[in-house]
C-alpha cells in the first residue's frame, strides 16, 4: 500500500499535545507555571451576572453641541461686528436674524471656522445653521461608539473578564457582566463621571473676606489639594473649558520628572483654550476635578495646540487612575438604564448540568450507533469524535472565547456533524466493497469520492456560522463561535485523523474484511 504521510502523523500528535496544555487548566484548580492559566470563559447564562440595557441620550448631547456652537457663534459675531438678534437654539439647530443680508458671507466664514461640517443657509434675513441628516447619523454613530469604548474602559478597570458590551438597535448599548451579581454596583460605576473644569483664579479677591462670606460676584471658593496642601482658593465661576471637550488623557512626566497627566482637547475645546491662554498671560489657571483644585499653573505663554499637562501631588498609580477617570469621564452624553436583570449562579449551574447531560446523552447515542453500524471503522470514528471534542475545548480556552448556553448547543450539534462526514465516507467504502473491490482500493475511493461532498456541506455551514457571528448579538455569537470551531475540528478529524487510523490498521493488521458487507 501507499506509504502513510509522516507529516500527518507528526502534525496530529503535535496538535494533541498542544491541546492538552490548554485543556488541563479547565479540570484543575492548581496553577502550574508550565500551563496556560486561562480557562474557558463562561457567559452570563452559565455563570450568572448582571444585564443592563443602556440608552444613549443623543438629544441631550445635541443640546450641549448646540449650546457650544451658539457660545462660539456669539463671540465671533461680536468680534466681526456682525449685527444679529433673536438667536434660537433647538438641539444642534440654530436660527437667528442678521441686520444686513450683506453680512451673510461673513457669517458663513464664521460657521465654517466653528465646524466645517455645519450647513448654513439663509431665508430672508434669517440664518439657519445645523447638520444634515447624514452628518447627524455620523455624529450619532460616533457618540455611541465613543460611549461603548468608555463603558468598556470603566468595566475593564474592575478586572472583569469577558464582559459583553455591544450596540443593540439604533442607540442602545447592551452590557452583560458575568460574575457580577449587583447591577447597582455597575450603575454606580458608570455614573461616576469625573468632572474636569478649567477656571481663572480670581487674583483680586481677598481670601480672608471670602472665608467670612464676602465672596466677589462671579467667583467661588474652592479647596485645593495642590502639592498636598489643604487650602482655599478663590476662582472665577465661569468655566473656560470642561472635560467634556477632552479627546484623550494619559500618564506622562513633568519637567521635574514627576508623574503627571497629559491631555488634549477636541477642536472646539482647543480653540477656547488657545483664546483664554492668549488673553491671560501671567495669570493663574485653576484645574478643578470634582470640586477640588488639582493645580494652579501660571499661564506663561499661549497654548495653541489644544494639549496640556496637569501636575500635582501624583504617584504613578494616582496619575494612571486620574487619566483613566478623565478618559472614562468624557462620556459624550448621559446613559440611561432602560432594562436591568440579574441572573443567579444557581440558574447557570443548572444550565451547565443540563448541558452536560444533553451532551453526554448525544455522545453516547452517536458512539453506540457508529459502533453498531460500522464496527471497527465506527470505533475509529468514535475515537476521532473524542479528539474533536478535545480540540474544541482547547480552542475555546486558547481563544478565550465565551461559552454560552447556545454555545453548548453548538457543541452538541457538532457531535452529530462530526460523524456525518465519517458516515458519508463509510457508505462510499461500502458501495465499493459491494462492487468486489479490494479493501485498500475501497478505502481510497471512499475518501476521495466523499471529499467534495464533505467540503461543500461544511463550507456551507461555515458561511451560515459566519453570518450568525457577523449579524448576531449576545448568545448567538457564542453559538456561531462553537459551531465554527466544531466544524473545523470535525473536518480535520474525518479527513486526516480517521484516515490515518484506518491506513495504520490496514497496513499492520491486514484484515480480510472491513466489516461493512
Amino acid at each position: 500500500m501507499k506509504s502513510i504521510s509522516t507529516w500527518k502523523i507528526v502534525l496530529t500528535f503535535l496538535l494533541i499535545i498542544i491541546a492538552t496544555f490548554y485543556v488541563i487548566p479547565n479540570f484543575t484548580e492548581k496553577k502550574y507555571n508550565w500551563l496556560p492559566g486561562d480557562k474557558v470563559n463562561l457567559g452570563l447564562d452559565l455563570r450568572g451576572g448582571s444585564h443592563l440595557l443602556l440608552d444613549v441620550d443623543f438629544e441631550s448631547y445635541l443640546d450641549g453641541v448646540g449650546q457650544s456652537i451658539a457660545d462660539s457663534l456669539k463671540k465671533y459675531l461680536r468680534q466681526e461686528k456682525v449685527g444679529y438678534r433673536t438667536l434660537v437654539i433647538d438641539k444642534a439647530n440654530i436660527n437667528f436674524e442678521i441686520k444686513s443680508v450683506d453680512d451673510f458671507t461673513e457669517v458663513k466664514k464664521i460657521v465654517k471656522k466653528i465646524d466645517p461640517n455645519l450647513d448654513v443657509g439663509i431665508n430672508g434675513n434669517i440664518v439657519i445653521i445645523g447638520y444634515d441628516e447624514y452628518q447627524l447619523n455620523q455624529l450619532q454613530d460616533k457618540v455611541i461608539d465613543q460611549s461603548i469604548e468608555i463603558v468598556r474602559m470603566r468595566v475593564d478597570s474592575t478586572g472583569t473578564k469577558e464582559p459583553i458590551i455591544q450596540r443593540q438597535g439604533v442607540r442602545n448599548i447592551l452590557l452583560q457582566v458575568p460574575g457580577e451579581d449587583d447591577p447597582a454596583k455597575l450603575k454606580n460605576l458608570l455614573g461616576k463621571t469625573a468632572k474636569l473644569t478649567f477656571h481663572l483664579v480670581d487674583e483680586t479677591a481677598n481670601i480672608e473676606k471670602a472665608i467670612h462670606g464676602h465672596i466677589p460676584s462671579g467667583s467661588m471658593v474652592v479647596k485645593s489639594d495642590e502639592s498636598g496642601k489643604q487650602e482655599l482658593i478663590i476662582i472665577k465661576k465661569k468655566v473656560i473649558v470642561s472635560g467634556d471637550e477632552l479627546n484623550n488623557a494619559f500618564v506622562s512626566f513633568n519637567k521635574d520628572s514627576m508623574p503627571a497627566v497629559s491631555f488634549s482637547f477636541n477642536h472646539i475645546g482647543a480653540k477656547k483654550f488657545a483664546e483664554v491662554t492668549s488673553k491671560n498671560r501671567g495669570k493663574r489657571l485653576a484645574i478643578v476635578l470634582d470640586g477640588k483644585i488639582l493645580s494652579t499653573p501660571i499661564i506663561n505663554e499661549p497654548i495653541l495646540g489644544g494639549d496640556g499637562i496637569i501636575s500635582g501631588n501624583f504617584t504613578i498609580d494616582s496619575a494612571s487612575e486620574l487619566a483613566l477617570l478623565l478618559r472614562a469621564g468624557a462620556l459624550p452624553t448621559q446613559l440611561k438604564v432602560v432594562e436591568e436583570r440579574t441572573i443567579g449562579p444557581n440558574l447557570g449551574a443548572d444550565s451547565i448540568e443540563s448541558g452536560k447531560v444533553a451532551a453526554l446523552a448525544g455522545f453516547l447515542l452517536v458512539v453506540g450507533f457508529m459502533a453498531l453500524s460500522y464496527g471497527i471503522l465506527g470505533i475509529f470514528a468514535n475515537i476521532t469524535l473524542v479528539i474533536d471534542l478535545f480540540f474544541i475545548l482547547a480552542l475555546l480556552s486558547m481563544l478565550q472565547a465565551t461559552l454560552t448556553l447556545p454555545g453548548i448547543a453548538g457543541i452538541i450539534l457538532t457531535i452529530g456533524m462530526a460523524v456525518d462526514a465519517n458516515v458519508l465516507i463509510y457508505e462510499r467504502i461500502r458501495e465499493e466493497i459491494a462492487k468486489g473491490c479490494s479493501n485498500l482500493y475501497a478505502v481510497k475511493v471512499g475518501f476521495e469520492s466523499a471529499f467534495a461532498t464533505i467540503m461543500d456541506s461544511n463550507i456551507t455551514t461555515l458561511i451560515a456560522a459566519f453570518l450568525l457571528y457577523t449579524f448576531g448579538v449576545g448568545a448567538t455569537k457564542g453559538f456561531a463561535v462553537t459551531l465554527t470551531i466544531g466544524i473545523i475540528s470535525s473536518m480535520y478529524g474525518a479527513l486526516i485523523i480517521t484516515k490515518l487510523m484506518i491506513d495504520l490498521w490496514l497496513k499492520y493488521s491486514k484484515p480480510k474484511s472491513l466489516g461493512l458487507a
